[in-house]
């Protein structure tokens, strides 16, 4: 028994490595492709690196919904989203302080909000239908293209500083970004096939709920790629794109990846939805409200969020 343990739990780790390596993988074949489109920095960091970092959830829920665990799909998502905004943005904040735009936050902070209440809606009666994952997935596409027209109708002067119209000057997308594309997506959906089968197990054998392990290591798990792009964006100054990473990762989670999953099979998912709901829509709230009236995450802002985060997990965990 302990040793089969110890198999699946090492089934869990080199599932999160498998996730992040091929989510790196997908995102920077994926950046190029877009670059080679023309695309701005900012327009990459909030839509294409957003999605991009999102594939682990959007791989491990679909998995998951496909074998009839409405419960680890779904808490992957809610669980991943309060991950990202507690703990990465806390932590990252820890490390900086993040001044952010004034844009980003009246845009993306109301799309945010809005994706939470969407969710919300659809989970209330705690199953997802094929209905509305159509209709959360066609909110996801509306927003996007709603973000692409009003970036390049907003910062036409910006962008041309970023993307030249001369595709001369563009990186050309090539073999090696083909190969990087392809390998990367194969490995991010062996990874979350593999992660989802060993979690389960995992929660059986410990008598604790797969509510509970999606929403707590599974989301941790899916979520290490955009821990990873926030931390270097960092490092490389992008502060702007540290945020708008998460909260397009986050609108993607609730909204597309959810519709997608329901798309697949309709979901079904136990009570303990609410308390996570709850918990969401709170942490969003407050980190909303947080960035738009002082336009900065401080560090003891930073703090308390990923702090609550901890309190998340012990709860969960010991509960």
């Amino acid at each position: 028994m302990v040793q089969e343990t110890l198999v699946q739990i090492g089934i869990v780790v080199a599932s999160v490595v498998g996730l992040w390596i091929g989510a790196r993988w997908l995102v920077d074949a994926v950046v190029n492709l877009a670059r080679r489109a023309g695309l701005s920095d900012l327009t990459i960091g909030l839509t294409i690196v957003a999605v991009g970092t999102s594939t682990p959830e959007l791989a491990v829920s679909i998995d998951a919904a496909a074998k009839g665990l409405g419960d680890i799909a779904v808490a992957n998502v809610l669980g991943s989203n309060v991950y990202n905004l507690a703990f990465i943005l806390g932590v990252v904040a820890i490390v900086r302080v993040i001044p952010i735009a004034e844009s980003l936050v009246k845009r993306d902070g109301v799309a945010l909000l809005a994706s939470v209440v969407a969710v919300g809606v659809v989970l209330a009666d705690l199953v997802v239908t094929r209905l509305e994952g159509a209709i959360l997935l066609s909110l996801f596409v509306g927003y996007t293209a709603w973000l692409l027209r009003a970036n390049r109708a907003g910062n036409a002067a910006a962008e041309s500083d970023t993307a030249s119209t001369d595709t001369t000057d563009r990186p050309a997308f090539g073999a090696r970004d083909a190969a990087l594309l392809v390998g990367g997506l194969a490995l991010v959906l062996v990874s979350g096939d593999r992660l989802v089968v060993a979690a389960s197990a995992l929660a059986r054998g410990a008598g604790v709920s797969e509510w509970v392990i999606g929403g707590t290591i599974v989301a941790a798990g899916t979520s290490t790629p955009e821990f990873a792009v926030s931390l270097v964006a960092l490092r490389r100054g992008s502060l702007g794109v540290s945020v708008g990473n998460v909260v397009g990762s986050n609108v993607f989670n609730a909204t597309g990846i959810v519709g997608v999953a329901a798309l697949v099979a309709p979901l079904s998912v136990s009570p303990s939805t609410f308390a996570t709901l709850a918990w969401l829509a709170g942490i969003s709230v407050v980190m909303v409200a947080a960035l738009w009236t002082g336009r900065v995450l401080s560090r003891v802002e930073g703090s308390l969020f990923a702090g609550s985060e901890v309190v998340r997990w012990a709860l969960g965990l010991l509960g």
